[in-house]
């Protein structure tokens, strides 16, 4: 990644006589990288890359590095449009006009890719002092480079231009920067071993190594030369011993050395716990044959002259590598018991090592198809095969599951501090201040992208910086939760806004609970008792749990007041006697109380039971049995609290065999408009249900609404409850 110190030009006067000297729309293929030089030289002229170097000179050995392993002028050209595009102000247009709308796509994508990946490693670099968000960062690029290049071009292009990058400052005796090797071990190289690009793969590793540890790279430098000329003389006997004898088996065989790569060489030392004399790869040798069958048969003439190494043995030709690599592996022994390392492959397999899926791609402009479209030189399949090796590298470093879909289902994006931040596809300015912090989430009121002012609900593009404006107080809106106006996109998001509106929704129901408590101590000369201790003997660890409890209407005030009311004992069945009313036979309203004949008992206020509700009784003092729903909080405390005043209780049918009607509390919460009182009580009308009292609140928008109806069956109720919820701008109905 390249830091130009240059600012973008304009399309003025100079930059409209290079495109005037290069010309404009198509031209012949073999022209393109001379044109885009001679394009691009005007620009680049005295600028420097990050590391130093010389910015025209590192595009001119990038495209060489892309010329040697297969690509065509068009990819080559775009190196220097890529370079060029970032000292243009209107790049798209200018490299448009002289080349097409395709180049100035490509240009564009990987100068942006170019400078996410510089401002990514910047910030890796403050975060050294952190392994998990050093590493972190790390995973997001390698996520960023795939999800930016759906065209293979744009990962070839970065692939040679960090390969030159380290050429250049092992030339230049220069250390590169830690993120930079760190970036390159981590991302680049593995990727050149997932896409088969060893020529790439095995220069950058060696390249890395002798930058991370130069005294061991030097040392095993060392030790190959001084064994060179005899290592060397026995290569050549060997290999043209085998290429003589399998020339005379009647094989068009070529036998060549292999090179060796120090990274590769010290791996397998440590790996394998072996000296420098007994690795493999010091002597080694390619046997390229024409077809499959001579692949076979020269290694049954290998086999049969020299003695192999049976755990040594591996056909990637039957099972080629995830990466389509081909060829025969095996290790054998000489006359001296000395090891080598033999490799047989045809000519397409050879290159198709050497290059990987640069052997298999014809790096055009993608015309109607447009930018992602490359043509392939192969079938579709294999174009669709090498898009897979992609998605496969990236599940392999980040242990993503086989189905995750990365270019569809999430981008990256930038802070104003090059922080890469990872959302969900379709993700706004708001989901992004959220994945930052919750509170910044809360408090955004705008959102700058890429230095543009944009609406919040704006869909975020891979590779944007975001910069979010905050109010210094305040809450998120609730039309952020309206899925129709398209705010947020990311659950995690929804689920930080719900839950700020469900504390204030608290909030409100302890500040009314304080007050009727207050109320009532007031009324009753309480005032000096205290809170906690009041909270304390009602079960609940704080007031504003109490008063939270009693502003919710779940804890009635009469339980309260039993606090401070003189203990009474129990009454005993005689006592209880004398609590019954009327005569013989009458059920007190529908309830039953076992083993009793029609003891006073009434609904308690608190949860206003119905049928067929599973209910239980609280015997009072003085006023009879109260009759509670089994899962009311306030019975349950004062179960808890007074266990042998519990007695069992039950529904009984009256003796009129009509159903007897309980009035039960009904919340709804919803979106405040004209005529929503209206709509709800129709459903009530319609549903013959008799509301006998209505409160209402609204604030902010939102409207809070209590019903009392009067139900002789709770689980008609439920029914009734459920087309309350299709009321137009309802979110909550239920009982209370």
């Amino acid at each position: 990644m390249k830091t130009l110190s240059r600012s973008p030009r304009t399309s003025g006067e100079p930059l409209a006589e290079v495109v005037a000297a290069t010309g404009g729309g198509a031209a012949d293929a073999r022209e393109l990288r001379t044109r885009a030089r001679a394009f691009a030289g005007p620009l680049l002229a005295g600028e420097t890359t990050s590391s130093g170097e010389n910015v025209l000179a590192h595009a001119d050995a990038t495209a060489d590095i892309l010329a040697d392993i297969g690509g065509s002028d068009d990819i080559q050209a775009a190196v220097y449009l890529s370079y060029a595009s970032a000292q243009l102000s209107r790049p798209e247009d200018v490299i448009g006009k002289a080349f097409g709308d395709s180049f100035a796509r490509l240009a564009i994508e990987a100068s942006k890719l170019e400078r996410v990946q510089q401002r990514s490693r910047a910030s890796r670099q403050e975060l050294s002092g952190d392994s998990d968000q050093a590493g972190q960062q790390t995973e997001f690029v390698r996520k960023m480079l795939l999800a930016f290049s759906r065209d293979l071009r744009v990962i070839l292009l970065r692939l040679a231009s960090r390969l030159q990058t380290l050429r250049w400052c092992a030339a230049a005796r220069r250390p590169p920067a830690p993120s930079l090797l760190r970036e390159s071990n981590e991302v680049f190289a593995p990727l050149a071993n997932r896409l088969g690009i060893w020529q790439i793969k095995w220069e950058m590793e060696d390249l890395i190594f002798r930058a991370q540890e130069p005294e061991t790279y030097r040392m095993v430098a060392s030790l190959l030369d001084e064994k060179r000329v005899e290592r060397e003389t026995a290569l050549e006997l060997k290999r043209s011993q085998i290429e003589s004898a399998l020339r005379a088996q009647g094989m068009d065989a070529s036998v060549t050395g292999r090179p060796k790569h120090i990274s590769s060489i010290v791996r397998k030392m440590r790996g394998k716990g072996l000296d420098f004399d007994q690795v493999f790869d010091v002597r080694a040798l390619r046997i390229m044959v024409p077809t499959v069958v001579d692949c076979y048969s020269a290694l049954g003439w290998v086999h049969q002259h020299l003695t192999p190494v049976p755990e040594e043995f591996d056909d990637y030709i039957a099972k080629p590598k995830p990466n389509g690599y081909q060829s025969l592996h095996t290790v054998v022994r000489d006359e001296h018991d000395r090891p080598w390392e033999i490799q047989i492959r045809t000519p397409a397999m050879h290159a198709h090592a050497e290059h990987g899926v640069a052997a298999h791609w014809a790096y055009k402009e993608a015309g109607t198809k447009g930018y992602a479209g490359v043509s392939a030189a192969s079938d579709y399949d294999a174009k669709i095969a090498v898009l897979r090796q992609l998605l496969a590298w990236e599940r392999d470093l980040s242990g993503a599951a086989p189905h995750y879909g990365l270019f569809d289902d999430r981008i990256y994006v930038l802070t104003p501090e090059a922080a890469i931040v990872e959302l969900p596809a379709g993700a706004t300015p708001v989901d992004f201040a959220y994945t930052v912090h919750t509170e910044l989430g809360h408090r955004c009121r705008g959102a700058r992208v890429d230095g543009a002012m944009v609406p919040l609900h704006t869909a975020l593009k891979n590779g944007q910086t975001v910069e979010v404006m905050a109010a210094k107080e305040g809450g998120p809106s609730r039309d952020w939760l309206n899925p129709e106006l398209h705010y947020l996109a990311s659950s995690r998001a929804r689920a930080k806004v719900r839950a700020w509106f469900n504390a204030q929704h608290a909030r409100e129901n302890v500040a009314r609970g304080r007050e009727m408590v207050e109320k009532l101590l007031q009324r009753e000369g309480r005032t000096a008792l205290s809170l906690e201790h009041l909270a304390s003997e009602l079960g609940f660890k704080t007031p504003d749990a109490l008063f939270e409890t009693v502003g919710k209407d779940e804890l009635s005030l009469r339980a309260i007041e039993n606090v401070w009311r003189p203990q009474e004992p129990v009454p005993d069945a005689d006592e209880q006697v004398l609590l019954r009313k009327g005569k013989a036979g009458s059920t007190g309203g529908g309830v039953l109380v076992v083993g009793l004949d029609s003891l006073l008992t009434q609904p308690a206020r608190c949860c206003k039971p119905a049928p067929p509700d599973e209910i239980a009784g609280y015997v009072t003092r003085g006023r009879g049995v109260s009759v509670h729903r089994r899962d009311c909080s306030s019975f349950r405390e004062m179960q808890a609290r007074e266990p042998e005043r519990v007695i069992e209780v039950g529904w009984s049918t009256p003796a009129t065999g009509r159903a007897t009607a309980y009035p039960v509390d009904v919340a709804v919460e919803a979106l405040d408009r004209q005529g929503l009182l209206r709509d709800i009580s129709d459903v009530f009308a319609r549903e013959k249900m008799n509301v006998i009292g209505v409160q209402t609140q609204s604030v902010k928008g939102w409207a809070w609404m209590t019903f009392t109806v009067e139900v002789s069956d709770t689980q008609r109720l439920q029914q009734t409850l459920r087309q309350v919820k299709d009321v137009a701008g309802v979110r909550v109905a239920r009982r209370r």
